[in-house]
């Protein structure tokens, strides 16, 4: 019999953005997946925070699952040398293959590309076509004003309170690590 192995799907910029402190939580976020027997899944890119976390969790001996749609093969560098590497035909696939593949969710810092990967994997949940747990990695409180934001739709009636309990933010990476080891046990 074989074991099955946890997956974390890592949503974050292609960008390293402009604080040191989100490469660096990028690096150890793939230090602990790889740690922790997880695998990553993220989006195949070689440079920003994806390209990081990559490196980081192959360097740390971890399983690494990358999705790239070819659209963004030459732009986000495909990185190759993952354990696992899938090309697709476009965005909506790389997320739908990410997801599909994943046994919990994490948004690191990031841009428009990764509010929208959060968005739809929130939206899936808040519609019952999941129950995967759905972390934001509040590095130097970077999704502060993204938690705001989800406040006010509440606030406005665009969405009930249940909503903000799809989502657990957490402040740093030895949290995030702890809240996964509770949610994949």
């Amino acid at each position: 019999m074989t074991s099955y192995q946890r997956s974390i799907c890592v949503f974050c910029g292609s960008r390293d953005g402009g604080r040191e402190s989100y490469a660096l939580a990028a690096e150890e976020t793939g230090r602990a997946i790889a740690q922790e027997g997880w695998r990553l899944v993220y989006g195949a890119g070689d440079v920003g925070l994806m390209g990081r976390i990559a490196r980081s969790t192959q360097a740390a001996g971890g399983a690494t699952f990358g999705v790239i749609p070819v659209h963004l093969f030459e732009r986000e560098v495909g990185k190759r040398d993952l354990s696992t590497f899938i090309v697709t035909e476009n965005m909506h696939e790389r997320k739908k293959v990410m997801y599909m593949n994943s046994d919990a969710i994490v948004v690191m810092p990031g841009g428009a590309g990764s509010l929208d990967e959060f968005f739809e994997v929130l939206t899936w949940r808040q519609l019952g076509l999941h129950e995967k747990p759905i972390y934001l990695l509040n590095v130097d409180g970077f999704w502060n004003p993204l938690t705001g934001l989800m406040d006010h739709f509440i606030g406005e009636g665009f969405a009930e309170e249940s909503l903000k309990a799809y989502v657990t933010v957490v402040d740093d990476v030895p949290a995030l690590t702890d809240a996964l080891r509770t949610a994949l046990s």
